[in-house]
């Protein structure tokens, strides 16, 4: 890498299952995969599984992690510079020999604790916090480990209770600090829905930072509730509802985009992609067309995907002008 080129750091954040994994996906999609390098924050745990059952506390506590070294390598990677990074090893639940990481022009860091510690959060150009719903959690991962993993219904609420305590202490208060949440929420369309495979997500976008236009539906810092369905959109039971509007989130000026419901076809998508504004993208129909590249991905039939997508515009955007502010300062400086 040359001195000018500006390495940009995006800091992905949330619990275990909550979609970060397709988010990443979504990223490479846009960005090229050898454009970026992604670091699992799981690789600073300083105690490894049999230390952390010895001292009682789980892997989301501050305790059981190496902020200081987090912090100096991200510095550095972020600096151009590269970082011998330690490996923690999932299956052996044991720290592995340490890896060589280049800086690469986006560098994502990824996990529990992005935005934890103030230093690392400081040096992060854009955040996002995927914010899954205790309902559809408990509900996603019953379906999961039980079907997948032969677990019964008694150790899967076992296993969310006792991460239960320091997931709100030192997991959920980051999504203050993000620029976009992603909230993930049980449907309002379907009364006393237990399935949760209809879900209502909400896109809360920050106004006052320097890296996001918030998008908006129709007119913006209007409060607007619309049904897209009719001729122009297929909606099959329970139907579709989008919601936008100004809040507040944690003393912040918010802009909120919600859609509870499925897409029936995804092409169709492109109509309500028509009536939403400041859509990062570089042509009609961009978003849409991401959601048809990967039918597969979790999410692309309702509002997790869509968002996912144009949370992944906005930080191409935000890229290219901080990578361009970066460049004309690196000719300014050779000028004089």
């Amino acid at each position: 890498m040359t001195s000018s080129d500006r390495v940009v750091l995006i800091g992905v954040a949330g619990d275990s299952g909550c979609g970060k994994s397709t988010f990443l996906r979504r990223l490479a999609d846009l960005f090229g995969e050898e454009m970026m390098t992604v670091i699992c924050l799981d690789d600073y745990h300083s105690l490894d599984r049999k230390q952390r059952k010895q001292v009682g506390v789980t892997a989301l506590n501050p305790k059981a992690n190496n902020f200081d070294l987090m912090y100096e390598q991200i510095k550095a990677l972020k600096e151009g510079k590269s970082v011998e990074k330690p490996i923690y090893n999932h299956e052996t639940g044991l720290l592995d020999p340490p890896e060589t990481v280049h800086p690469n022009r986006i560098v994502v860091i990824e996990g529990l604790h992005p935005m934890y510690d103030e230093r690392v959060r400081g040096l992060l150009d854009f955040s996002v916090y995927l914010d899954l719903d205790d309902e559809v959690k408990i509900a996603w991962k019953i379906q999961r480990d039980m079907a997948e993993r032969g677990h019964t219904y008694e150790d899967v609420l076992a296993a969310i209770n006792s991460r239960r305590p320091d997931f709100d202490a030192y997991i959920d208060p980051q999504k203050q600090y993000a620029d976009v949440v992603i909230q993930i929420l049980p449907t309002k369309l379907i009364k006393d829905d237990t399935e949760r495979k209809v879900l209502r997500v909400r896109m809360i976008q920050r106004d006052d930072v320097e890296e996001v236009t918030p998008v908006y539906l129709f007119d913006e810092g209007s409060t607007i509730d619309w049904i897209p369905c009719g001729r122009k959109l297929t909606c099959s039971y329970p139907g579709i509802r989008l919601h936008y509007g100004p809040d507040e989130y944690y003393g912040h000026s918010v802009s909120v985009l919600e859609v509870d419901g499925q897409f029936d076809r995804l092409e169709e998508v492109i109509y309500i992609e028509s009536h939403l504004s400041n859509v990062s993208s570089k042509y009609y129909g961009e978003v849409t067309e991401l959601l048809l590249k990967h039918k597969e991905y979790p999410g692309s039939n309702n509002g997790t995907g869509l968002f996912q997508v144009l949370v992944g515009l906005e930080m191409r955007s935000a890229y290219e002008r901080l990578v361009s502010s970066g460049a004309s300062m690196a000719a300014k400086a050779a000028t004089n």
